[in-house]
């Protein structure tokens, strides 16, 4: 067990530095501009559209709505915000398909937002006004932001139309931190398990009118599994001037992370080895810059106009070791091929090779702007706040792909096979995407009881793909195999959705909210480029065909109620919705690293929100309930011949009814913290049901059984329970320092949150069976980390 809290944390002793500093939180003074009011690290109000406003009271918000600010995060001790979510958001289930800390794949209500391609997203993420799904798969990149940069965070449920495409589920908006309200110096370094090394420092100031805030991080950890490093470095700094009328921010974020997420691990191995990775690298790079100018001006008292423009470019480059799918290929019906010998063609390259690298390239550069204009005049005497506002986004997408072959070592790595007719480029492809929109929002009070909402949103956008993709399918030899196909579409996706709703203030009683409203997602590149049933594509990215997909519509309804007493001793809610999507895609695998993306018809998410919490003195805790029912409401058919009721070509039949894969049923977390003078405590226990994995996507695997083709079924294609609890701790020894520290995963459970029911090409102990007629069939899961321990120092100057 010593090894794995390696630390080497001698610098604690800084603590004894002099710092001319009080023990106490600062007091942060009310920003003489209203419209800034969302940078305090204090929500004081919902932003209720993607630009900084005015933004509405909770109680006038018919939607659930969750916020949290940076002085929970820190205390907290949460590694990034995934982190922080999935500890405090009731909804919310994160899950590790990965394996990489700082790539997770963050839930809400059956809807997610997630690094990888090929995920099905369904949640708008913004960041100072800025959409941050990537335009290639709407993927979000957690690890891009820094956590230290940030102010308050917002999730509203609902498919709520003014935040744009992707806002199926919910809308997640994030506001960094100004210099006016988060002045002074603070310094932070932590370490432990796993050989993490964390470093920040953050400083930020007013002088006058003008102010800036910069904060930087170095991350670095060997990870608790065999080659899975992970190397972050995060920058962001933001210049501001402001004065009672305007307010004008000028931000810019870097980030350079190398992350290696060794993803599944067949039962069998993890088991005999729970440190294994199953063929490894997995290595994810991604440099950021990301330059963002704001501005807020009142034009009466009644009139606010706000705006934004920024430019963002994402180099990601990607490894990714597989099991080649066309090793010993039954399929292959061409001229006899020999493996004693070095390959002749890329044919018997590919017939004899084991293993594969799929290495990419992505490049992506996006600019846009959006301006808005709130008016909170009175209507006929009623308060009322009307809102109209236009956006443009536009991005311009680079890709290539290309495959090396080879033996596999004993590490499952593979061993380039040095012949000419390797590393070849398998995809070369351009996208270009455009999006408008244009939204209106009014928010009337005809009374202190009642608050009427109206809202909609106009889309329009044009995804146009140009480029080629070699056939590598060995099974189409003499039929394709090996030529290049052209890779071009223009595609036009329109819609207007609407929304209206309500909510009951009651005085000091609870408060009531009814919401209906519509939202849509258009294609992506990678969707669009990767649509062909007859040409899947191999994950991550892997472009065979160009056929029309159909925009997501989401359509939504929820009610719920909740309130709070003065001094917030007790604060309740309960909240229900049923979301239905229709003409919803999916990432159809016809292998464990390849398949197409489809409209597979309607899907349903429903279910109800409980929380309960309170504050007295220095005690706050926060328990809260979820019921997500998340199924397929229309019939489709998958390939998942490690399923055991697949037929004799490996497909299954998905009927209506059939839960949707890694979405449990059921969670929910209990936060405690205890704040005395001096030191803090806190602990955070998630818990989640059972759920399905990929691959059982009918529902209908048994373990043990037989499928068509006669192959045996060893995996239960389900992941069990879990629960787990962190502890964290803060004292203050010294006017300005702090030490702290956390516990992660106490009782040390073994558990998983991701994977797939699958093919398994290699012994428990990790050696590769070389005839695929003795690879098993089994369930491929992401292990969460073991027990953890980290601890570290943080001092501030004011």
């Amino acid at each position: 067990m010593a090894g794995r809290y390696r630390s080497g944390l001698s610098w604690l002793t800084v603590c004894g530095l002099p710092l001319a500093a009080a023990a106490s939180e600062p007091t942060v003074p009310a920003p003489a501009n209203p419209a800034t009011v969302q940078e305090l690290p204090q929500v004081t109000v919902i932003g209720n559209t993607p630009q900084a406003g005015l933004g509405l009271p909770r109680g006038q918000i018919p939607a659930g709505v969750q916020t949290g600010d940076s002085e929970s995060m820190q205390r907290q001790l949460s590694v990034d915000l995934g982190d922080y979510l999935n500890d405090n958001f009731s909804g919310i289930h994160v899950s590790e398909t990965s394996a990489s800390p700082l790539q997770p794949e963050v839930t809400y209500h059956g809807f997610t937002a997630s690094p990888l391609l090929g995920t099905p997203e369904g949640l708008s993420v913004y960041v100072d006004g800025v959409r941050v799904n990537e335009s290639f798969g709407d993927t979000v990149n957690w690890d891009l932001l820094p956590q230290s940069a940030i102010s308050t965070v917002t999730l509203i449920s609902g498919s709520n139309p003014v935040f744009g495409l992707n806002t199926l589920g919910g809308a997640l908006s994030v506001r960094t931190k100004s210099g006016h309200d988060n002045p002074g110096t603070e310094l932070e370094a932590y370490g432990g398990s796993f050989g993490r090394r964390s470093f920040e420092a953050t400083t930020g100031a007013g002088h006058g009118r003008f102010d800036y805030f910069v904060t930087a991080r170095y991350f670095d950890e060997d990870g608790w599994r065999d080659f899975s490093p992970s190397r972050l470095w995060q920058a962001f700094g933001k210049a501001g001037w402001q004065d009672e009328r305007t307010d004008i921010d000028l931000s810019y974020t870097y980030a350079d992370t190398r992350l290696n997420g060794n993803g599944p691990l067949p039962t069998s191995m993890l088991d005999y080895r729970r440190e294994a990775s199953y063929t490894p690298p997995d290595l994810t790079e991604n440099r950021l810059n990301f330059l963002n100018l704001t501005a807020t001006q009142f034009l009466t008292p009644w009139l606010l106009l706000s705006g934004n423009a920024y430019y963002r470019e994402l180099l990601t480059s990607t490894v990714n070791g597989n099991i080649n799918a066309s090793y010993l290929d039954e399929d292959y019906s061409g001229p006899p091929l020999r493996c004693d010998t070095p390959p002749a063609s890329a044919a018997e390259l590919l017939w004899c090779s084991p293993g594969q690298n799929a290495s990419g390239r992505l490049s992506q550069h996006g600019a846009g702007a959006g301006l808005q204009l709130t008016d909170a005049h009175p209507l006929r005497g009623a308060p009322n706040q009307a809102i109209l506002g236009a956006d443009y986004n536009g991005s311009d997408d680079d890709f290539t792909q290309s495959y090396q072959y080879g033996q596999l070592s004993a590490e499952r790595m593979v061993i380039d096979a040095q012949s000419p007719f390797n590393d070849q480029t398998v995809v070369s492809l351009a996208g270009h995407s455009r999006a408008f929109g244009l939204y209106a929002t009014d928010t009337l009070s005809p009374g202190s009881l009642l608050h009427l909402t109206v809202s909609a949103r106009y889309n329009r956008s044009t995804e146009t793909l140009a480029g080629y993709s070699v056939n590598s399918n060995l099974g189409d030899y003499g039929a394709g195999f090996g030529l290049a196909r052209p890779l071009s579409g223009d595609h036009t996706f329109s819609r207007l959705n609407p929304s209206m709703g309500f909510t009951l203030t009651p005085g000091h009683a609870p408060t009531f909210y009814v919401q209906y409203a519509e939202a849509s997602r258009a294609p992506t590149v990678i969707e669009l480029g990767c649509a062909n049933p007859g040409a899947p594509c191999g994950l991550p990215n892997e472009f065979a065909g160009d056929p029309s997909l159909q925009q997501v519509i989401a359509r939504t309804a929820e009610l719920g109620v909740r309130a709070e007493t003065p001094g917030r001793s007790l604060v309740w809610s309960a909240g229900a919705f049923r979301t239905v999507n229709s003409d919803d895609i999916q990432f159809v695998a016809t292998a464990a690293n390849s398949g197409y993306f489809d409209n597979v018809g309607s899907t349903r998410r429903q279910g109800l929100d409980l929380a309960i919490g309170g504050q007295h003195t220095g005690f706050r805790w926060q328990a809260s309930y979820s019921l997500v029912d998340a199924t397929y409401r229309s019939s489709f058919a998958v390939n998942a011949a490690s399923n055991s009721s697949a037929d004799a070509a490996g497909n299954i039949l998905v009927s209506p009814g059939a839960h949707i894969p890694l979405i449990p049923r059921h969670t929910g977390r209990l936060m405690l913290e205890y704040r005395a003078r001096g030191w803090d405590l806190g602990a955070n226990l998630v818990a989640a049901s059972g759920s399905y994995l990929h691959g059982n996507e009918n529902n209908a695997n048994q373990a043990g059984a037989t499928n068509a083709a006669g192959a045996l079924i060893l995996g239960s294609g389900r992941l069990p329970a879990y629960a787990v609890t962190d502890l964290h701790a803060t004292v203050r020894i010294a006017a300005g320092c702090e030490l702290f520290a956390k516990v992660a995963n106490l009782f040390d459970r073994h558990y998983a949150t991701a994977g797939f029911l699958a093919s398994n090409s290699f012994t428990a102990a990790g050696t590769f069976i070389a005839a695929p007629a003795g690879w098993t069939n089994e369930d491929l899961v992401s292990p969460a980390q073991p027990r953890a321990l980290w601890a570290g120092v943080r001092l501030r100057r004011d």
